[in-house]
């Protein structure tokens, strides 16, 4: 063939023919015919060679250029495409995960700060000291009733002889039907009622018969009315909710337990009250009082370990997951614990913070929801530029929480290299099997 270019594309080194003058049997050679002859060959030789490297190399490079930005490795997305997805839809679908992209300013941290989770605070309406305890199914309770003098319906008219003008009665269990049985009043509800509301109860029954009675009655057993605190403190217990007097607050009942075993930096706690629950770290029952609330009878408090952790991907100095080590700490820091930006590969302008916010703070961002018309977590990835000097600042301000992920972008530069060395190691290597064919094949007879 005198080209390697057809209709069809390319030709296949395999189509290349190289064409030798045959020897004529029985004809005599002139003097210097086979070196013409060898001359001749090895000129063929070198036209192979012009004609076999273009061709194997254009070969090689065509898909190359075709589909380089397809199979270049990268450690995530450009800015470009970021800002690009974050766009309004228009109508459309997005492909994955639809998100807001905010810059993040002064105004955004001031946000952020004002919306900070609240706690048992915000959760558990129900702060107020503990009430009177009422009894319940299954309570013990003591009773005793007094008269103003002997000869009455409980104090006989010798009485004289026993100190006091009081009688006790045995001991009295609330049964399944909220009730207990005292002598003379018949049947008394107590399930649900105060201690007051059952002596007034027991006076009023036996008003008529006894001498000035009055009861007093108290809690002999308390079986309801407990609270529970358990997992990781250093004494599960159950222990019956104050009486009267003394109110437990979230710290009195974890100090009633012995304490946390993990440190508080890597401990949460969950409150459970009236089907209501609430989370919270440890260390925001220290931070913040108004989260130490009172504790109210049948209360749940459940005490774990789990340390927060942030994501780290990209340009940064190390890439992985790393537990906070402390109780807060703030976005500047968690770059410095994935070793910083990378000198030869980071883009300082384009470092990125993803979360899911909730939807009141999505909307106090200035969020446009109708894109999140049903999410109550709405994913958003703030932006903000290490090459502003004041960019440093807004990090040491931003906080983070936990399984907040950081993503750095590369430089522009970091893919063109990353192309050119793709080039040149495609070229050389196209080189070097050009040169092994032109040996192996085109070396003359």
């Amino acid at each position: 063939m005198s080209t390697f270019c057809h209709k069809g594309g390319i030709a296949e080194p395999e189509q290349i023919s190289l064409v030798r003058r045959p020897r004529h049997a029985g004809r005599s050679e002139e003097p210097g015919a086979t070196a013409k002859r060898t001359k001749g060959a090895s000129l063929n030789s070198r036209s192979l060679w012009r004609s076999v490297a273009p061709a194997r190399a254009l070969a090689a490079f065509a898909p190359l250029l075709c589909l380089s930005g397809c199979f270049i490795p990268t450690t995530g997305p450009a800015p470009v495409d970021i800002h690009l997805e974050a766009a309004e839809h228009h109508g459309d679908p997005p492909t994955t995960v639809d998100y807001a992209l905010i810059p993040l300013t002064r105004q955004t941290i001031e946000v952020l700060a004002v919306n900070e989770p609240k706690g048992f605070a915000g959760t558990i309406r129900n702060r107020k000291p503990p009430s009177a305890i009422r009894f319940g199914v299954g309570d013990v309770l003591s009773v005793s009733i007094f008269e103003s003098a002997a000869g009455g319906l409980f104090i006989p008219s010798e009485a004289g002889i026993r100190p006091g003008n009081f009688v006790t009665l045995p001991d009295q269990t609330v049964d399944n039907n909220g009730n207990i049985s005292v002598p003379y009043a018949g049947t008394i509800p107590a399930a649900g009622r105060t201690n007051v509301e059952v002596q007034n109860e027991i006076v009023r029954k036996i008003a008529a018969r006894a001498i000035e009675p009055q009861a007093i009655v108290n809690l002999a057993q308390q079986r309801t009315n407990l609270v529970s605190v358990f997992g990781e403190v250093n004494t599960p217990l159950r222990y019956p909710a104050a009486f009267a007097g003394a109110g437990d607050r979230i710290t009195d009942a974890l100090t009633r337990a012995g304490g946390i075993k993990a440190p508080g930096y890597e401990t949460w706690v969950i409150l459970e009250r009236s089907r209501r629950r609430a989370l919270i770290p440890f260390e925001n029952l220290i931070l913040y009082p108004e989260n130490n609330i009172y504790v109210q009878p049948c209360d749940e408090i459940y005490v774990f370990r789990q340390p927060q952790k942030f994501i780290a991907f990209g340009a940064t100095g190390q890439q992985g997951v790393f537990p906070f080590d402390a109780w807060r700490i703030s976005m500047a820091e968690a770059v410095a614990k994935a070793r910083g930006l990378t000198d030869t590969q980071a883009d300082p302008a384009s470092v990125y913070l993803y979360r899911r916010e909730p939807r009141a703070v999505a909307e106090a961002l200035g969020v446009n929801m109708d894109r999140f018309p049903t999410q109550e977590l709405v994913p958003v990835i703030y932006m903000i530029s290490f090459h502003d000097p004041g960019g440093y600042f807004l990090a040491t301000q931003m906080r983070m929480r936990d399984q907040d992920l950081i993503f750095v972008a590369n430089a522009p530069t970091v893919e063109l290299t990353k192309f050119m060395q793709l080039v040149n190691t495609t070229a050389a290597t196209s080189q070097a099997g050009a040169f092994t064919y032109w040996y192996t094949v085109g070396k003359p007879l």
